[in-house]
């Protein structure tokens, strides 16, 4: 395995049942860390022991396992019947990933993201005609509840601090940490549910209920791009305050072409947000994490697209570091 030096690491999402052909586009682009997505009843112990030892034996970090099953859960998040049994389920999690070894993995605290058509697919809106999701927040408002009622900002707050003080402690334990992505996109409410991890506000309060060196930001440039003025802080205030305190685990390096109510995803260097900036910003509280592409352009018949991010990615953090 070759050890990944400290800094700005390049790394991408990869199949849960990597082939050799999948291994070979991460080594082809250089990507250095691999992120993966799988089912409850795929993440045992036995699996990402496995995963990892194939992974990392082509020279390529495993940054975290992820849960679909357990991320963006209705059940936590609104509190439903069932909400022990699936806090049970997380604190196993963290349990197999301390034992395999594997450090780090994302949470979001979103209840409906899985359920309606918020998003649009937008044709011919970007280079080429590539097709691109869009939000418009005045189609969202008149799409009918997600669940059963509306649910208050502190209904979606109670559960995150009854999820996150049940967790945390097993974190710390397992020697993992969690990062936190913010709501996207980022407004109050969205099919009657509440959304507050939308802002710096919400998410200084999360750090807060957490109060643990494990817990920390998943933090999603374009998330905040979507946000413009209505933040708090804006992408590079943020990363200078949580990078600088070491709060930052992992960035979804994306870029949207305005802020809300109304926007398109883009390519990378397509969007109003100054990428160089961002990754300048990040060289400069000495971010040792991961960067992926995320919401990339496309319908996803190949890794065009995604090529073009890393190359982009890999060309911003050589310059950066060269300067």
């Amino acid at each position: 395995m070759t050890m990944q030096a400290p800094g700005i690491k390049i790394g991408d999402r990869m199949n849960p049942h990597p082939t050799e052909k999948d291994i070979a586009f991460f080594q082809n682009m250089g990507i250095e860390t691999a992120t993966i997505w799988t089912t409850i009843e795929n993440a045992t112990l036995e699996y990402m022991v496995g995963v990892k030892a194939l992974i990392e034996s082509h020279g390529i970090q495993l940054w975290n396992i992820g849960i679909l099953d357990l991320h963006c859960d209705p059940t936590m998040v609104l509190g439903l019947p069932g909400f022990d049994a699936k806090v049970a389920q997380y604190k196993q999690y963290l349990r197999n990933l301390g034992q395999a070894g594997i450090r780090y993995t994302t949470y979001a605290h979103m209840a409906n993201i899985k359920m309606l058509p918020y998003y649009q697919t937008s044709v011919g809106s970007t280079r080429g005609g590539i097709p691109t999701r869009e939000f418009d927040m005045e189609l969202a408002r008149n799409l009918p509840l997600s669940h059963d009622r509306t649910y208050s900002e502190e209904e979606v707050w109670d559960t995150f601090t009854r999820f996150i003080r049940e967790v945390m402690p097993v974190a710390e334990e397992a020697g993992v940490r969690i990062g936190l992505h913010p709501d996207d996109p980022p407004v109050p409410t969205l099919g009657g549910v509440a959304r507050v991890i939308r802002n710096f506000e919400g998410y200084q309060r999360a750090i807060d209920i957490a109060n643990s060196e494990n817990f920390g930001l998943c933090f999603c440039v374009g998330t905040w791009a979507e946000g413009g003025t209505t933040m708090g802080k804006d992408v590079l205030e943020m990363i200078t305050h949580f990078g600088g305190h070491g709060k930052i685990y992992k960035i979804h390096f994306r870029n949207v072409d305005a802020p809300l109510p109304k926007f398109r995803e883009t390519l990378i260097d397509d969007g109003y947000v100054d990428m160089y900036e961002v990754m300048r910003a990040l060289r400069d509280v000495n971010f040792d994490g991961v960067l992926i592409p995320d919401h990339v352009p496309g319908d996803g018949s190949d890794k065009t697209n995604s090529a073009y991010t890393i190359g982009y990615m890999r060309a911003t953090r050589n310059r950066v570091y060269s300067e």
